[in-house]
């Protein structure tokens, strides 16, 4: 019945013909030309779509990119009520997200999310963000404050082709704005209140947030530019959830102090122009730090004094790119549910360098190709605490793609990637060809056939600890009721893991209708093989249970005791298959498992109905996924069900926007272990800003709202409570 409803309002806003934000992002709107006297007194507002480069490493505009992409531009950034990024790609279709603390968000395109999602590679401005000791994007290390960003690129679908591991599933690439076109002083300050009492939660008084910015930007001249901006958020804790995991297994939520989150930024950067446009040379250095809760498979972390230092120097000569950049990033955590071995909270220390050459050019042959090639040499060096046995690794690729222009009518884009990983034993290979129909300029019908894979991280081979759990022993004896035994756990790497890859296949069409809208619809099917889970692949032998089992039990006659041990089968003896029912847990590892089927649709449009109006809807649908070769409970299944309508409105000395996303039902196992998985209930969320221009726009005040309807959102089972939150905001620009 959901599924019915959500498809005859998607329907109902696509026949009503009202051009709306966003399948392929918001457009950017010319004046009308002049009235002739054919002409009507009000022109109908042409629309132009956007281009991007994230789908191919060339510029191109939607309705050719042989991917599909999404676009939220400036405009929409500007008025957009966010206070991370998590909630500004929210209503874009087929991205799932899952927000566990204030500070702690995971975004994954096609597929379910997780506490730590490894599967989506993000950049800024072409430099990886990637974290590839854990192998995950910590979103809140993005530098660049919002006023800064000229548009956001969502790649949806695999694209290892040309960007090369950890694209497995997307791409998102934030394009900042540069000196010149920033070229003023913008001073951003906000003060937010949210509710913290949850009807299934902890109940606390309402918290704050706040957050300053500031970007400086000068062109000194034709030759020189510069930038200077920094940033500085804090927010308080959210609220936890209480009570018992809606599960049927009666496992009550752990609990734990949670902690707020302060994150600093700052970005120096400097670009010269050299005369005649002959090249361009980008000089940009910059910090992020965070503070707050982490979570992963073995419980959440409270991370201190976590900062990552970059620099980069990008060369432009014609088609011709390089681009160097070294990402420092070191801090440390704290377990605040897993115990070492010692009693106390399991420390996490971390301090890795990564050092990045890549090279790329274009070429065009005759009048029908356009060859673009290149690769990348990438050094990590590793020091973590809970991996003390690898130190480094070396990574090389190198890609080359063709747009074969056969007609006026037909393309073809042919591309090929090899990559060679100094912890995998053979080269990977991602290849990409994709066929586009275009019986007109405007409207493109494209298949096509991508693969792409994730590398292993360091901490999915190396990692060595153990760490204490526990069980209750009123589940064996109601007299031990309100007891509990502590037992150790192992937790190691895996140095035999293969490359996870996905094969996806992609029918879709992207068309401008009447020069007002982007109207969009994606089909895909998808297998992702070797998927690399974190499992269980041991427990206690009834033969040779934990120390101090025995008697912990006593009266219990040891026989009885022994009962819920179940003897070790021969396959639990090895890292090559799971073990995962049964027993007390004895070890837990990385594993290559089977296959996963997945499916799904997305429709969408997004235009301007007005000279300042523009809407948007889209309606995303998830196939349950299907296990191959495993146990269907290794995996966190997505929500099969997201709708996201919404308004953005910029005219005269008012702007407002207006967002409704609605996100069917989860189930997540990314957890402590089995008896804490559970599901998540749909939930709608309300979002809206409405602000007014002062001074000829340079002060602009607005009042923004996240989850007005004050719902209970929860996006994953251990995840805190998202309630309503209200942020007055004061824009300077001088």
């Amino acid at each position: 019945m959901k599924v019915r409803m959500i498809a005859l309002v998607l329907a109902s806003v696509l026949a009503v013909g009202a051009p709306a934000w966003a399948q392929g992002g918001t457009a950017a709107q010319q004046p009308p030309a002049q009235a002739s006297e054919q002409q009507k007194p009000e022109e109908v507002p042409i629309y132009t779509e956007a281009v991007v480069v994230s789908a191919s490493k060339v510029e191109q505009q939607i309705v050719n990119a042989p991917a599909t992409v999404s676009v939220v531009s400036a405009d929409t950034i500007a008025s957009s009520p966010i206070n991370n990024y998590a909630e500004l790609l929210r209503e874009i279709p087929g991205v799932n997200i899952t927000q566990t603390s204030a500070r702690d968000y995971n975004i994954t395109t096609r597929g379910a999310t997780s506490t730590l999602s490894t599967s989506q590679l993000a950049l800024l401005d072409g430099r990886s963000l990637y974290l590839d000791f854990f192998g995950f994007i910590a979103w809140d290390l993005v530098p660049a404050n919002a006023f800064e960003l000229k548009q956001v690129e969502v790649v949806r679908g695999p694209a290892s082709v040309v960007w090369g591991a950890n694209a497995l599933s997307g791409v998102i690439n934030f394009i900042s704005k540069t000196p010149r076109e920033l070229n003023s002083n913008n001073l951003t300050m906000s003060y937010g209140n949210f509710n913290r009492q949850p009807e299934r939660g902890q109940q606390l008084d309402n918290g704050n947030m706040y957050q300053v910015n500031l970007t400086h930007a000068r062109a000194v001249n034709d030759r020189w530019a510069y930038k200077l901006s920094a940033g500085y958020f804090s927010s308080d804790a959210f609220s936890r959830p209480t009570g018992v995991i809606p599960n049927g297994q009666g496992t009550p939520y752990p609990s734990f102090t949670n902690t707020p989150t302060q994150q600093p930024k700052f970005i120096g950067r400097a670009d010269y122009d050299a005369p005649n446009g002959a090249y361009k040379l980008v000089f940009e250095a910059g910090y992020s730090g965070t503070e707050g809760i982490i979570h992963t498979g073995i419980g959440p972390f409270d991370m201190t004094r976590v900062g990552l230092s970059y620099g980069t120097v990008r060369f432009n000569k014609g088609a011709f790119k390089a681009n160097v950049f070294t990402n420092i990033l070191n801090g440390n955590a704290k377990g605040l549910l897993s115990v070492g071995l010692d009693g106390k909270p399991l420390p996490f220390t971390f301090d890795t360098q990564t050092y990045d050459i890549e090279l790329g050019h274009v070429k065009t042959f005759g009048t029908r190709h356009v060859v673009s090639y290149g690769g990348n040499v990438r050094r990590n060096n590793f020091d973590l605490s809970i991996a003390p046995l690898g130190n480094n690794r070396n990574e090389l690729g190198g890609y080359v793609q063709d747009e074969i222009f056969l007609n006026n009518y037909v393309r073809v884009n042919l591309g090929a990637r090899v990559d060679k990983f100094g912890n995998i034993a053979d080269p990977m290979f991602s290849p990409r060809a994709a066929l586009i129909l275009k019986p007109a300029a405007d409207h493109s019908f494209r298949v096509s056939y991508n693969r792409a894979f994730r590398s292993p991280s360091l901490v999915n081979n190396f990692l060595q600890t153990s760490i204490v759990n526990q069980v209750g022993l009123g589940a064996i004896n109601p007299l031990f009721a309100g007891r509990t035994f502590n037992f150790a756990v192992a937790a190691v790497g895996n140095q035999n893991l293969k490359q996870e890859s996905t094969e996806a296949t992609e029918i879709a069409y992207t068309g401008i209708i009447a020069k007002r809208a982007t109207v969009s619809a994606a089909f895909y099917w998808q297998n992702n093989l070797d998927g690399i889970f974190f499992t269980q692949n041991g427990r206690y032998r009834a033969t040779n249970p934990p120390a101090g089992w025995v008697n912990a039990l006593a009266p219990l006659p040891a026989q009885t005791a022994l009962g819920v041990l179940e003897v070790l089968p021969p396959a639990c003896a090895s890292l090559t298959a799971p073990c995962n029912t049964g027993g007390l847990p004895s070890q837990f590892t990385y594993l290559n498992l089977g296959e996963v089927r997945n499916k799904g649709l997305e429709v969408g449009i997004d235009g301007a109905i007005s000279a300042g109006l523009n809407a948007f809807a889209n309606y995303s649908y998830q196939w349950k996924p299907e296990a191959i070769g495993f146990d269907e409970s290794e995996m966190n299944l997505p929500p099969r069900n997201r709708f996201n309508l919404g308004f953005n409105y910029n005219e005269g000395r008012v702007l407002a926007n207006a967002t409704y996303s609605w996100v069917d039902e989860a189930f997540w196992q990314d957890v402590l272990d089995s008896r804490f998985s559970g599901p998540t209930e749909a939930y709608g969320q309300l979002n809206g800003a409405v602000g007014l221009k002062w001074g000829g726009e340079r002060i602009i005040t607005t009042i923004k709202a996240i989850n007005l309807l004050n719902a209970d959102v929860q996006s994953h089972v251990f995840g805190d409570f998202l309630k309503r939150q209200i942020i007055g905001e004061l824009r300077i620009t001088f």
